[in-house]
Parts: structure tokens; sequence; C-alpha cells
């Protein structure tokens, strides 16, 4: 087995900084990803938020430049390796992919999260004929079209005002009455022409050979309505990709994001994790970054001692 000081599992911004703090600071460091190097980054269509760009950057921007930051240190990035399994025997921390098996003398764990389905009918028979997870991916196939995008939060919203300069029509449904995202975002959803449809469910989704439309419930009024769309982008919040570390030992909580301790340590020694994976509350590319960063300084002391 190839042995690494240290192996990250995940590349996107949590694993892409650990990867730029470990080969930066003398660690033979890979990275390992089931896809490409960016995670979530590539279907974040723009940020505006993120310190030093205060005219905003792409997702796929600040990917690149990360991915390419953490190759100039010296860190081995290996896209579309998935890791099946942890084990942690005498010799030391195995780490099992889809091709090989590693030593490694530490492991930050930055495997983020997924989207979160919806879980109606239509939804997976629809899936890539007219559902989809990610505006960004899949926004130019509804050029003229109508679309409906479901939920409430930063992604939902940012995703709808996308759309809205490809689409003809974009419905937003939300199924509260206020919207989690922040309020320069709904200001901005307000200018787009977008029509909120409020206290709304999504309860099907139909078609033919792709989506052709949505059953709607109010849950306020209880009443069931029809509406012609041809595409459905769904953005209702994140699950945590952690069922390998918990099937090693990892402890995880309720939800299934991974504990963690002031300094991203597990309850595995030399194990670390950060990023979307972590029970941290906020799930944002600046925290992610800030946990990566001390997930790696405390894997080179681990991997160094």
């Amino acid at each position: 087995m190839e042995r690494w000081d240290l192996i990250i599992i995940g590349a996107g911004a949590a694993g892409l900084t650990a990867g730029i703090y470990g080969a930066r600071s003398g660690l033979k460091t890979l990275v390992l990803d089931a896809g490409q190097a960016g995670g979530k980054l590539l279907t974040i269509p723009w940020i505006e938020n993120y310190p030093g760009f205060p005219e905003g950057i792409s997702g796929w921007d600040l990917a690149e430049r990360m991915s390419k930051q953490c190759l100039k240190f010296g860190a081995d990035i290996h896209e579309f390796e998935g890791v099946n399994g942890l084990e942690f025997r005498d010799e030391g921390k195995i780490v099992v992919t889809e091709k090989a098996e590693y030593l490694a003398g530490a492991i930050i764990i930055a495997s983020g999260s997924r989207h979160r389905r919806l879980g109606v009918p239509g939804e997976e028979e629809f899936e890539g004929r007219g559902v989809s997870y990610c505006a960004l991916c899949d926004g130019a196939f509804f050029k003229g079209l109508k679309v409906l995008v479901v939920g409430g939060g930063n992604t939902a919203v940012t995703s709808a005002i996308y759309m809205s300069k490809i689409a003809s029509k974009v419905y937003l449904a939300h199924r509260r009455r206020e919207l989690r995202a922040e309020k320069i975002y709904f200001n901005r959803l307000v200018e787009s022409g977008i029509e909120i449809l409020w206290n709304t469910e999504v309860r099907r989704i139909s078609g033919d050979t792709k989506v052709g439309s949505v059953t709607l419930l109010n849950n306020e009024t209880g009443r069931e309505t029809e509406l012609a769309v041809d595409g459905v982008f769904i953005c209702v919040g994140e699950s945590p990709n952690s069922e390998i570390a918990r099937a090693s030992g990892i402890n995880v909580d309720e939800q299934g994001y991974i504990i963690i301790g002031p300094n991203q340590e597990t309850n595995v020694a030399g194990v670390f994790a950060a990023g979307d994976v972590t029970a941290c509350p906020v799930k944002q590319i600046g925290t992610a970054i800030g946990q990566a960063i001390i997930a790696a300084n405390e894997a080179y002391k681990y991997a160094r001692h």
C-alpha cells in the first residue's frame, strides 16, 4: 500500500483547503473525491459574500482557483475515485477506494453533503427528465420554458433568480409564509418577477416522457392545484455524506453529522472532520474553510508526532 502523511476525503471547499494547508506544511497529501474537484461549489451560480471578491465570483471559478492552489503546493488530487471504507488496523489507518488501498498517517473527512429529496411520486422517475437538483448544471436545458423551484433557503432563491434569466416563467414554492433566505436575495427575487407560491408543498410530479406538471397543496387552505411546468428544481436542504465514517466507528449525531471537538477531532485519534459533513450549525463556505484550516494544522501535529 502506498503511504501518505495525510489523506483527505472530499474535494469541496473544505477538502481543497485542507489539501492546501497540508501540502504547504510539508505533508505528503492526497485528496480523494468520487466526483470532480470542487464539490458543491460547482453547483453554485454566484457567490457574493465570500471575502475578497466584492463583485462576487461563481462557484465554478472559486473551485478552479482552489484546485490550482492545492496542486501548486504539491497535493495530489484523485478525482472520480470514491472512498468505500475506512479501516483502523494495527499497521495504521487504511483508506479503501474503488481503485486502491492507501495507508494514512492522518485523515480529514470533508465529504460534504448531498441534495435532500422531496420523496414525492414522480421525483425519481423524472430525475434527468425535468427534475433537477442543480440550476447551474441543468438550467440551460430549460431556456424559454416554465420551471418551478422548490425551497426557501439561499440555494433555492439564488437558483430561482438564476433561472429567471433563462426560463420564460419561474415559480418558487415554499411550504411556509416566510423564506429562510437572506433579505438581500428576497429583494432580488421580487425584482426578477418570480411568482412566489407561499405555504405550498409539492405532492406529485407528473408527465409522459418528461415533466409536464406538478400537483401542489396549499397547506393553509388544504386545496390542491395542478401547475403546468417543464422542469422542477428541488432545493430543500442537504444530508451529510457520513455513512462511511459511521460504519468505521466514528461518532455521528442523530442527523448523521460527524461529531467533532474544538480542534475538529473525531472520537478516533488521528481522524479529523471539516465542512458540511460535521455538526457545525453554520453551513457556509467560510466556516468550512476555517474548519479545514484547523483540521489540517491538527493533522500535521498528529502525523509528525
